[in-house]
This record gives structure tokens, C-alpha cells and sequence, in this order.
């Protein structure tokens, strides 16, 4: 009977395009009759080939976005065929293997900065040329090649605050953060397509940059499920005690002049004069300089380290257990893209303090309490707020854990394959 017969076409035609899947063309039967092969329609679509620059790839949030987006992503839905990723022996061994993707390891990306420019001026357009990669996606955001298509995302907003470099002074962070900026404006202005994490980097650099970007898209970073806790039951200050139950506020993030440990500090101890049994934690790496100043803070306000600790860098996994801990998350950055521990924070159910300048309100929205975070006495008021009022924090906790939902790695691979996608095609066409 004909219906058998188109019964076992349909499966042949299934089995040839699972076998042609990571071939540079596919067959894509569409409408495919079940009585009649009069309309049977036969497309040949091109696939492409995706190259990644993981040169500047060496520790923190840019890790993190490479290995879960190619973690979360589906090439082959999304036109793509092969994926090929240049980096260092480090950054190749964090990403899972799959059949899809190709490590290419490159010894001068496991050296220092300069060695590892010179790679991308003089050897990644070759390299993506003789892989026939048809777009080249810069995670750092610095290119100096000339292939093309290429797609760089903004991850960094400090090249692009005058007033945050300035904190610095007369340094050679302060050069660094300077050179960075003619590198990544000079990136931006020749990229065929440029990533933002947030609308509000989106805006600030344009307004450094000009209107000379050729495409631009916002997709934001995700968040890992493991940060999605439950939420606490919020309980009264009155049930918290110094000793047996104090009440822990978290602070993850590196020690750094625009994050401003030293006021938080300040706005503790002043807490603890009237009373409230608080701890601060606070967590991630160290800038010398600020660390210094951090140091004299704790020793003007807690000299015996009664009410503050520090614990230095954690790896990733060891992070959801600081979270499940903390009572409050706090952030105090005046200066951030996406800030990533806060969205953290966010999903792990307690209620939040937070900087009211750059993206923060943009994520957080009404999720938290706001604060200046050059101001001690406008973080010790938010905090303040948070801490007479169990409804406050039930609400605004709920209200962050609700917004962190849209923060997911399966929609920020989407988003970005779709857009690679797009400009991979507008090549071809």
C-alpha cells in the first residue's frame, strides 16, 4: 500500500540526515506527503562552521560563560556543524567533550599576554582560513586579526568609565584599563557584530564608541541551577544572637577599588554598635592595593576579626554552599557589565543589598534594597531596612528569585547561536 511505502521513505529519509548531521550540507525534507509524493520538496541548506577565540579566556566570569555556553548549546539546530575552540591546555580541559567540537590547543595561549597577542595578530585569521570557519566568535572582546565575519562581546564596562579608572591613579592598572579601551573601541568599530550583557553596557559604550557598530545584541549571562536554592523563611533580627546564631551577609567579589569593601565594613561595625548581631563574609580574589586598604579598614573597625572574614578565592562548586549559608547577599560595585554574583544571589532566595549604580537596578529591579556604595551610611540604611522588616525581605526575595529565572545558560546559547547564525548568513548571502 502506498502509506507503507511513504512509511518507510519518511524513515530512510531520517536515518540519511542523522547521518549527514555533521557534514558541511544537509538534506531538510519538508512537507513531506503521506499519500502522494507529487509535492515532495527537497532543499540543500548550508551549515556553518563556528571558530572561538578562547585566547583571553583565563579565569572568572569569561570561563565560566565559555564552558556553559557550549555546555547548554545545540549546534546542529542551530546551523552549525562543527565548533572549533583555540585556548591554552587550561581553559580546553574545563570544556566537556562533545562530537561536535574541536579543541585546538595553541602553547603560546598557556604563556603570557604578549605571546598570547602576538598569537592573534599573526595566527588565529589563518588558523579560522585553513578550518573554513565561516564566523569567529572573541569571548575577550579584543581582536586584532582580519578574518571576517567576527563577533566580540563587551565583558568588561572599566575601560569605558573614566571616573572608575581614575580610581586607580598613576599605575599601570590605570595604563592597563587605558590601552584596553583604544583596543576594544578599535574592536567594536571593525567587529561585524558585538554582544552586550545588559542594555545598560549596550548604552554606556556606545556613547564612548560612537554610532559606528555594525550590529549589536543584548544577551545576557545565565546562571547555574545549582545557585537555585530554596528560599528561607525569613525570621525575625530578635531570634538571631552574636554567638550561637549570628546573622551571615555574603559579599562575593574581588577585592577591588570599585567594589568597596571598606565601606561595607564600616557599615557593619557601625550596625553592631546599636546592636545587631551580624557577621560579614566576604569572598573572591585580591588586587594588592585594595586589599591594603581593606586590611586598614577591618583594623580601625575589627581588629580582632570578631565580626568579619575573609576567605579568599573558591572554586565555582564550593560556591552554593556560602550561599545556602548567608542570610542577606550584599553587593557594593560601582562598576560592573553583568554582575554575576549577584544574579547568584538572586537565585539563591535571600533578600539583597545592592549598589544602585551601572546595570545592578537593570537586573535586580524591585528585587533588593538600593544604596550608594561610596556611602557608608546609605549602605548601613539598606541593610537597616532589610533587617526591621521580615515582610521586606520575603518580598524582595521572592521578587529576585522570580527575576534570576530569566537568567538561564540554555537561553544565553540559544540567543548567541541564533545571532552567530545571522551573521554567518548574511555572509554566505
Amino acid at each position: 500500500p502506498r502509506a507503507r511505502q511513504m512509511y518507510f521513505l519518511r524513515a530512510m529519509v531520517a536515518h540519511t540526515i542523522s547521518q549527514l548531521e555533521s557534514s558541511k550540507w544537509i538534506l531538510l525534507i519538508r512537507d513531506l506527503p503521506l499519500v502522494s509524493t507529487a509535492t515532495k520538496t527537497v532543499e540543500v541548506t548550508r551549515t556553518f562552521k563556528l571558530g572561538i577565540d578562547a585566547a583571553n579566556l583565563r579565569s572568572g566570569g569569561g570561563v565560566t560563560h565559555i564552558v556553559e555556553l557550549l555546555r547548554n548549546a545545540e549546534p546542529i539546530k542551530m546551523g552549525f556543524s562543527e565548533v572549533v575552540v583555540w585556548g591554552g591546555s587550561r581553559i580546553l580541559k574545563k570544556l566537556e567533550n562533545r562530537y561536535w567540537l574541536i579543541k585546538r590547543e595553541e602553547m603560546a595561549l598557556s604563556q603570557g599576554l604578549l605571546k598570547r597577542v602576538i598569537w592573534q595578530k599573526t595566527r588565529l585569521s589563518s588558523l579560522a582560513r585553513k578550518e573554513e570557519c565561516d564566523v569567529l566568535l572573541v569571548p575577550g572582546g579584543t581582536y586584532t586579526g582580519s578574518f571576517c565575519p567576527v563577533v566580540v562581546m563587551c565583558r568588561n564596562m572599566l575601560p569605558f568609565e573614566w571616573n572608575e579608572i581614575k580610581r586607580y591613579g598613576f599605575s599601570l592598572m590605570a595604563v592597563k584599563w587605558i590601552l584596553l579601551f583604544f583596543a576594544q573601541r578599535r574592536s567594536f568599530r571593525v567587529a561585524s557584530g558585538v554582544i552586550f550583557l545588559t542594555s545598560y553596557a549596550q548604552s554606556a559604550v556606545r556613547k564612548v564608541v560612537g554610532h559606528r557598530l555594525r550590529t549589536a545584541v543584548t544577551i545576557p549571562h545565565g546562571v547555574n541551577d545549582r545557585f537555585r536554592l530554596t528560599a528561607k523563611p525569613q525570621e525575625s533580627i530578635a531570634s538571631y544572637s552574636d554567638n550561637k546564631k549570628p546573622y551571615r551577609i555574603l559579599y562575593v567579589s574581588q577585592i577591588d577599588w570599585y567594589k568597596h569593601q571598606w565601606n561595607v565594613v564600616e557599615a557593619l561595625a557601625n550596625l553592631r554598635r546599636k546592636g545587631f548581631p551580624l557577621r560579614l563574609e566576604l569572598v573572591g580574589s585580591q588586587f594588592p592595593p585594595a586589599f591594603k586598604r581593606l586590611m586598614r579598614a577591618i583594623e580601625k573597625y575589627d581588629p580582632n576579626w570578631s565580626f568579619v572574614s575573609y576567605r579568599g578565592t573558591l572554586a565555582y562548586e564550593d560556591m552554593v554552599d556560602c550561599y545556602a549559608k548567608a542570610d542577606m547577599c550584599l553587593f557594593a560595585s560601582s562598576c560592573e557589565n553583568m554582575p554575576n554574583t549577584l544574579i547568584e544571589g538572586m537565585a539563591s532566595g535571600v533578600p539583597i543589598a545592592s549598589s544602585n549604580r551601572g546595570p545592578m537596578p537593570e537586573v535586580l529591579k524591585d528585587g533588593g534594597v538600593y544604596f550608594d556604595p561610596e556611602c557608608p551610611e546609605e549602605i548601613e540604611n539598606a541593610i537597616l531596612r532589610l533587617l526591621d522588616s521580615t515582610k521586606l525581605r520575603e518580598r524582595v526575595a521572592a521578587q529576585a528569585t522570580r527575576h534570576a529565572s530569566q537568567y538561564t545558560w540554555e537561553r544565553c546559547a540559544n540567543e548567541t547561536f541564533q545571532f552567530l547564525n545571522k551573521l554567518a548568513s548574511q555572509k554566505e548571502a
